[in-house]
């Protein structure tokens, strides 16, 4: 059966999507993907190795964050105790890009498994209306090897930022 469309048909469901387009919350039509690179040496930095790209995001609920496989070696993936209650965990292969929603606001650190102990850290606040009840839970983690002083690095760097805007 051949079905066809009349101006009016057109019209009226233009008018229906953009009513519903209207409905929806702002920040879910204007959601973003930020990158973060995973990398052997920093860009601007040649010193620093094995990093995130980078390596805090700030973005808002409903945003997503890629993480490109840049280099070969690395994966992304959730740090234990370092997510807000109730959000799911997340967990990329070695040289697979991933792309995680953010929907709860709160700080979200990640790690790169293999490269966890030489400090390939960082970190995700999603801000919002909760963002700071999972903080100081974040930072009480401890960490080993020389990502104990990175943690310190970004959450020096965290304490220093203006989260309320």
């Amino acid at each position: 059966m051949t079905q066809f469309i009349t101006r009016r048909t057109a019209l009226l469901s233009a008018a229906a999507s953009a009513s519903l387009a209207l409905t929806l919350p702002s920040r879910v039509l204007a959601a973003t993907t930020h990158e973060v690179q995973m990398l052997n040496v920093h860009p601007e930095d040649r010193k620093l190795r094995q990093v995130f790209f980078p390596r805090i995001v700030v973005i808002e609920p409903g945003d997503s964050v890629k993480f490109l496989a840049t280099d070969k070696g690395h994966n992304a993936q959730s740090s234990k105790d370092m997510t807000p209650e109730g959000t799911e965990d997340f967990k990329g292969k070695i040289n697979e890009e991933i792309e995680v929603t953010f929907d709860k606001p709160g700080f979200y650190g990640y790690q790169c498994q293999p490269h966890y102990a030489i400090g390939m850290v960082g970190l995700i606040v999603v801000k919002g209306e909760g963002m700071m009840d999972n903080l100081e839970a974040a930072k009480a983690v401890t960490h080993r090897g020389k990502a104990r002083a990175v943690w310190g690095d970004i959450w020096a760097e965290v304490d220093g930022m203006d989260l309320s805007a």
